[in-house]
């Protein structure tokens, strides 16, 4: 009896949060009227922001995939110094404020030997869409990487040696073998990202600025709105987010259902 009331509890208190949870988010679409959330998506400035949006996002996935599958691997597969401090580093931006990062990327950008040596190449970062994509690509590359490297993590390193047996090289092993066993992961990973970059909102606020039809991107949109008591547009821009993180979170459980490869043994 003791356990069953535990069980009962435990329950209770799941279906209770996210019942409220529900309803808060929820809200958002039921709030607003029909034809208002129409206009607003129908408006030049939603226009402008969620293509920039996609735009952006799609550019941060993909160098974001590029850059978290080699460290994902090294991270799973290879011993070297400093292992330990590499893998905290990279955690730290899911620990801290998004706020910081920007903070962080805005100094590092700004009067720095690096952002004066990208000024007299001609690129500019701050306050511009290229700050959009670094500021997207520094807040999602953990959160690829964590994946990336725990797909890599249950792929068992036997069939690597036994294409190198077959003369692979290492390069062909992980090229022939590696990677399309760890596709599921990758993928997950690439949608993970693109739903990070889609929200990220702090970063880029600092770094890219949040300047209205120059560097808005939807959740510099809400934010904008919001202040200027355009509370349509602004739940507007939230009904998008929450349908594009929907849909990342039911295709990232849909391959988290399923095998991402052979477990380690």
């Amino acid at each position: 009896m003791e356990g069953l009331s535990f069980r009962r509890v435990t329950i209770a208190v799941a279906f209770i949060f996210t019942f409220f949870l529900f309803v808060a988010i929820a809200t958002l679409f039921f709030v607003p009227k029909p034809h208002e959330i129409l206009e607003a998506l129908k408006s030049e400035e939603m226009v402008y922001s969620l293509k920039l949006s996609l735009i952006t996002a799609s550019v941060s996935t993909v160098l974001v995939i590029l850059v978290g599958i080699p460290i994902g691997y090294a991270l799973s597969r290879f011993d070297f110094p400093g292992k330990s401090a590499v893998k905290s580093v990279l955690d730290l931006p899911m620990a801290f404020p998004e706020l910081v990062l920007g903070l962080a990327l805005l100094l590092l950008f700004g009067r720095t030997a690096l952002g004066e040596a990208l000024s007299d190449l001609g690129v500019k970062v701050v306050f511009t869409k290229l700050g959009i994509v670094v500021a997207q690509f520094f807040t999602a590359l953990p959160y690829a990487v964590r994946v990336i490297y725990t797909t890599f993590e249950e792929i068992s390193p036997r069939y690597e040696l036994v294409a190198r047996s077959l003369g692979y090289s290492e390069f062909e092993t992980f090229r022939k073998v590696t990677l399309p066993m760890a596709k599921n992961g990758l993928f997950a990973s690439t949608i993970i990202s693109f739903a990070r970059s889609m929200g990220a909102f702090g970063a880029v606020l600092i770094l890219a600025g949040g300047s209205y039809m120059n560097t808005e991107i939807l959740p510099v949109t809400l934010y904008l709105n919001i202040s200027y008591g355009n509370i349509g547009m602004a739940i507007t821009s939230g009904i998008v987010l929450v349908v594009v993180s929907f849909l990342a979170i039911l295709l990232f459980e849909r391959l988290e259902g399923g095998e991402h490869g052979p477990v380690r043994g």
